[in-house]
């Protein structure tokens, strides 16, 4: 396969996963400074954010809520929903020889209501706009798993998903942990991953927020967790590495993924909060080594994109 194509689809994976986690995070804001009066809306937008990288000078002039799903999920910069609902699109036009028919027939139908669907959450509110972001990729990722042949078209797609998968899940943590309300926002923690159902299956109790953070972090079983995702993502990359074998000790990308994975396998209960600020923004910054090496090694060369990291205060 061309690197081109790889890389390709690589960010057709971090792009989708992108616009879903987003629609998600906005859709929980929104739900919580509509129903919940006590809310700060202009603190909860600071936030939100800063969890989501955008510049200080950017933020500052978006203290409301309006102003805010504009920027995340209107706007044409690929840090938005409907940005990079487009930049997939664009990469999927110069991968479809790796696509199946299913999969570029969903990109390209999304992109083509987008315009549309803007127009609709702009008069009548948001809340179906998110729904809608949400089944498109569900529809992405049904098609992914039934029409692809798990070559190394299929690795790269589901590489640059779990990255993204463990990016967006630490900023959606970090910004929960920003806010500071109590176990009903833990519950739309939940709520926003799809994992309020499995969390309850699971401890067959109330939500709690140290029991939601484990969840999130280091459950072994569940798809959108930061720990899941990490092994789907290293196994992937060894698939797709062909050089990998017997030492990883020149691989930066698979020792900063693997050192992440096994920080979160070993990690006891009773250290699960200990600097967990900082644990989540490391493991932003283990998303933006991989896909830098990984972008070096295996693709074309060229600059990689990634989005910008809030830095911890000191």
């Amino acid at each position: 396969m061309l690197s081109r194509v790889a890389e390709s689809l690589f960010w057709i994976g971090r792009y989708v996963e992108r616009a879903e986690d987003t629609a998600r995070l906005l859709d929980v804001h929104f739900h919580e400074v509509l129903e919940d009066p006590t809310v700060d809306e202009g603190a909860a937008c600071a936030v939100l954010l800063t969890v989501m990288g955008v510049p200080d000078d950017v933020a500052s002039r978006h203290r409301d809520s309006q102003a805010v799903l504009e920027l995340l999920g209107y706007d044409d910069a690929p840090n938005s929903i409907a940005g990079a609902l487009v930049a997939a699109r664009q990469n999927a036009r110069g991968a479809r020889e790796a696509l199946s028919a299913e999969i570029w027939q969903c990109l390209n139908s999304t992109h083509n209501a987008l315009p549309a669907r803007v127009a609709a959450a702009r008069d009548f509110g948001p809340a179906p706009f998110f729904s809608y972001v949400r089944e498109c990729a569900a529809t992405f990722a049904g098609h992914v798993e039934a029409s692809m042949s798990r070559d190394a078209s299929y690795d790269a797609l589901v590489l640059g998903r779990s990255l993204e998968r463990v990016d967006m899940t630490a900023r959606l943590l970090a910004a929960r942990l920003g806010t500071g309300v109590g176990d009903e926002g833990w519950t739309s923690t939940l709520r926003a991953c799809s994992a309020h159902d499995a969390y309850l299956r699971t401890y067959q109790q109330g939500v709690d927020a140290r029991r939601v953070l484990e969840f999130l972090l280091v459950d072994r079983l569940f798809p959108r967790s930061v720990f899941h995702a990490l092994c789907a993502g290293e196994e992937a990359l060894v698939r797709l590495d062909p050089a990998s074998g017997r030492s990883a000790l020149d691989e930066s990308a698979r020792r900063a993924i693997g050192r992440a994975r096994t920080d979160l396998e070993f990690l006891s209960a009773a250290t699960l909060l200990d600097d967990l600020v900082e644990r989540l923004h490391g493991l932003q910054r283990t998303v933006s080594t991989v896909s830098e090496d990984v972008t070096r090694r295996l693709f074309t060369g060229s600059a990689p994109l990634h989005w910008r990291i809030e830095e911890p205060a000191t």
